[in-house]
């Protein structure tokens, strides 16, 4: 049979048989089915029927043969498309077979793969019956009706918050681990591990270093005993990665900050400030702040945290013995532009700048505090200009802010409130975080520079004000509100502190 004549061929379908037909109708006329079928012929087809002639009829009857068994196929193929059966409804019992099918081709695909996982020949065909169901599963995604089934056959992998529904059975649960030592068994695990391995980064890491930071948080008694457990030697370690560095993913960064913040906790006590400075932490944080990477922004928070306070004096003196300020000042006169995935903000930089800065001018004594003096008096004292600058930007942004607040105040009295202290408090705290605790540095500054005995500076500070139109009476105030807010909430503050201030002020 000529190919070509297959690809041509057009059934009538007038011409269809009748399948419950007798076998005479299938029989037919042989004149008239002979009639039809040489219309099927193409032109070049008949011409070559002439040329060999019918006079015999041999040849015509083997095409009629031909074409009678070609015809009859495309009958089939025609009555079996009529005939095929309709797709199997979806319906519960279906979707519940499905996803027990799923189920068992899952677990032999994952009990393949586990016995042979350099052999991937091995469960490859169950890797193709696994495909096929799921496939078939994607007829529920049309069905919304059936969807309450998935959520009950899988409901263990559904993420269901409980707690809140049933604290008391978290707290029973709670409970039995403290007495089954869940603690004790952690530990223990965690000392059969080798320290000594050196591993990349994992999840592990990240989540000692979460735990670790919120142990330290608020535990006095936690920071001393892992800065005599050489704590903070292992922190610093671990920090040095991140030197010349970035972290290579979220995780990492997250990590790092966690580190952070723990080497922050630790030095909030005074004993911890001292192995600080032995184990070259300031060093650390110094190379961190000139190499600019990610690690910049919390190195200067940890350096505030160490150099504040009259016990971070020593730390103070070592940050200028090391060249500290060639690479503060340049930080202080121009905020870094944010850095890609950076956590910190502008005002959080300038704020531990300006922390950084007021320590060392509380702490310094001789020499060291003559060198940060000059520091001021460089290039036409430009560093005043700029602490200047930034003392109008955050005296506008706290006035702003007191606006808010007196208007809540009226708002609040008018309503028959009362304003006891708690409320207070949080408009206080509310002032602080829009800007008034680095307003309160700043002046701190201010003062302090203008009563070093450098006239060229006090002369530089008065001008400005002079100038934008401020006053000595508002940086007077300031102080004043952050003397009483610290004699309030402080008992550790010295009164012999208090008074060197309003000494200061007063002089200023």
């Amino acid at each position: 049979m000529d190919v070509g004549e297959l690809l041509n061929y057009q059934p009538d379908r007038g011409a269809k048989r009748n399948r419950d037909g007798d076998g005479g109708a299938a029989g037919g006329d042989e004149d008239s089915r002979g009639g039809k079928q040489h219309k099927g012929l193409n032109a070049r087809e008949m011409a070559r029927y002439r040329e060999v002639g019918i006079e015999g009829g041999g040849e015509m009857r083997d095409y009629d043969d031909l074409s009678q068994d070609r015809k009859r196929i495309l009958e089939k193929l025609m009555d079996r498309d009529e005939e095929e059966p309709e797709a199997e409804p979806v319906d519960e019992s279906s979707v519940k077979k499905m996803i027990l099918t799923f189920e068992k081709r899952s677990y032999k695909n994952q009990e393949l793969r586990i016995k042979f996982p350099d052999n991937p020949e091995k469960f490859m065909e169950s890797e193709l019956d696994l495909n096929d169901v799921i496939q078939e599963m994607h007829v529920i995604a049309t069905m919304p009706d059936l969807y309450h089934l998935l959520v009950e056959l899988n409901a263990e992998l559904t993420d269901i918050d409980t707690l809140q529904e049933s604290e008391e059975g978290a707290e029973v649960l709670i409970d039995s681990l403290l007495e089954g030592q869940v603690v004790a068994l952690l530990v223990q695990s965690m000392e059969r591990l080798d320290e000594q391995a050196k591993m990349p980064f994992d999840a592990n890491k990240l989540y000692c270093s979460e735990i670790l930071a919120i142990l330290l948080q608020n535990n006095d008694n936690t920071r001393e005993l892992l800065g005599e457990m050489d704590g903070i030697d292992v922190l610093l370690q671990q920090l040095s990665v991140f030197k010349r560095h970035n972290p290579s993913t979220a995780e990492e960064q997250e990590m790092m900050e966690n580190l952070f913040d723990a080497l922050c906790s630790c030095l909030m006590l005074a004993a911890n400030r001292d192995r600080f400075l032995r184990g070259e932490g300031l060093q650390l944080m110094n190379l961190m702040l000139r190499e600019k990477k990610m690690s910049r922004c919390s190195s200067m928070k940890v350096l505030d945290h160490g150099m504040i306070g009259a016990e971070g004096a020593d730390n103070c003196h070592k940050f200028v013995d090391i060249l500290g300020l060639r690479t503060i000042f340049p930080l202080f006169m121009k905020t870094p532009k944010k850095m890609k995935k950076s956590v910190s903000s502008e005002k959080e930089h300038e704020e531990h700048v300006c922390s950084i800065i007021a320590s060392m001018l509380r702490n310094l004594k001789s020499q060291q505090r003559s060198r940060l003096l000059n520091k001021f008096t460089e290039n036409d004292c430009e560093k005043v200009d700029r602490l200047m600058e930034m003392h109008f930007k955050y005296l506008e942004a706290v006035q702003q802010a007191d606006k808010r607040i007196e208007g809540e105040k009226h708002e609040m009295v008018r309503r028959g409130e009362i304003l006891d202290d708690g409320i207070e408090d949080d408009f206080y705290i509310r002032r602080l975080d829009a800007g008034l605790f680095v307003l309160q540095l700043i002046c701190y500054i201010m003062v302090e520079i203008s009563n070093s005995g450098i006239a060229q500076l006090q002369q530089r500070v008065q001008q400005i004000l002079n100038l934008r139109g401020g006053s000595v009476k508002v940086v007077r105030h300031i102080m004043r509100v952050r003397r009483e807010h610290r004699r309030r909430k402080s008992e550790e503050f010295k009164e012999a502190e208090r008074k060197r201030i309003m000494d200061l002020v007063e002089n200023f």
